[in-house]
């Protein structure tokens, strides 16, 4: 069964209304040509606030994480607080114990990127959604002083924890950006890895995200996330819950719409491996934080998972 990519619902309305506006016969009837073509303007201005909302929540999350993180206590990217079923157990000690504990706390990933994507001395690597900063110092490590690791995040207090973590670990190769992962604010072909931590779920518009991981990348240069995704069919409900998108779980792709999308966006390569497959009680835990019943008719038809994605740009 084919899985439609998870748009909002005024999209998919709003994109069928352009097909009948560019008829011949609505070219005939100038009186339904304009009602149409002022129905498909409110869709897609009730589309934008949706995808304002989705944004909002995201950055009011982060922030309240990258808060909690501040004052020693445990962020939470998809569970409660004191319980997150994705974002546990992804680090080794060795890897924590280099950085301050902040950066470890607030960590909301759902992999370890930096220790999948090979990173190798001198290379450029970029963060998408870096929060408190702990893929990109680890990425700057592993670099060494003749490389370099960037981190975007939109969120200022995730920003300013971040540059903190980096000056209590003393990296010096590593700066933190501020913007959005649908508008990177580096050069084309600047970097030789891009990273992202369980964030591309959290887009709206997940085909521009991936165009612009492509734009930055050299010739060569490697895709190398960590993110959810769904294998079998989402459920309606959940797609679109606000507080379950900004939770990392409503925004994931299909697995199969991910090697499409990022095959779309000019990667070769092309590899998901899926690192952990949640349980039933997971689900239903994860649907409780977010006000969601999970039915026992949606874990027989869907799953969700976290998967190491690769790709490459070609040289």
């Amino acid at each position: 069964m084919k899985v439609l990519r998870p748009k909002l619902a005024a999209v998919i309305e709003a994109e069928r209304f352009v097909q009948e506006i560019n008829t011949t016969a609505n070219l005939r009837h100038p009186h339904i040509f304009r009602k149409r073509q002022k129905r498909r303007k409110i869709l897609l201005e009730r589309d934008m606030k949706d995808e304002a909302a989705i944004r909002e929540a995201v950055r009011q999350r982060y922030a309240s994480a990258a808060r909690r993180a501040a004052e020693a206590k445990p962020a939470s990217c998809c569970g409660t607080d004191d319980k997150d079923v994705i974002s546990r157990e992804l680090y080794t000690i060795d890897e924590v114990s280099e950085l301050p504990e902040a950066a470890s706390l607030a960590s909301l990933g759902c992999g370890n990127p930096t220790a999948l994507a090979k990173l190798e001395a001198g290379e450029v690597v970029l963060d998408l959604g870096s929060g408190g900063g702990i893929d990109v110092l680890l990425s700057a490590r592993r670099v060494g002083p003749t490389g370099k690791a960037y981190g975007l995040d939109m969120t200022d207090e995730m920003l300013d924890l971040a540059r903190r973590n980096q000056r209590e670990a003393g990296i010096t190769n590593a700066e933190f950006l501020k913007g959005t992962i649908e508008e990177v604010p580096l050069p084309d072909e600047s970097v030789d890895v891009v990273i992202s931590n369980c964030v591309i779920n959290l887009s709206t518009d997940k085909d521009l995200v991936l165009k612009e991981a492509f734009r930055v990348l050299r010739p060569g240069g490697r895709f190398a996330v960590s993110d959810m995704v769904f294998q079998g069919l989402i459920p309606e409900e959940v797609r679109h819950d606000v507080e379950a998108w900004s939770g990392c779980i409503a925004g994931a792709l299909h697995e199969d719409d991910y090697r499409r999308k990022l095959a779309t966006a000019g990667f070769a390569d092309i590899d998901v491996e899926i690192t952990r497959t949640f349980g039933d009680q997971e689900l239903r835990d994860l649907g409780h934080d977010f006000g969601v019943e999970v039915q026992d008719g949606w874990l027989a038809e869907g799953r969700l998972c976290s998967a190491f994605v690769r790709a490459r740009k070609p040289a």
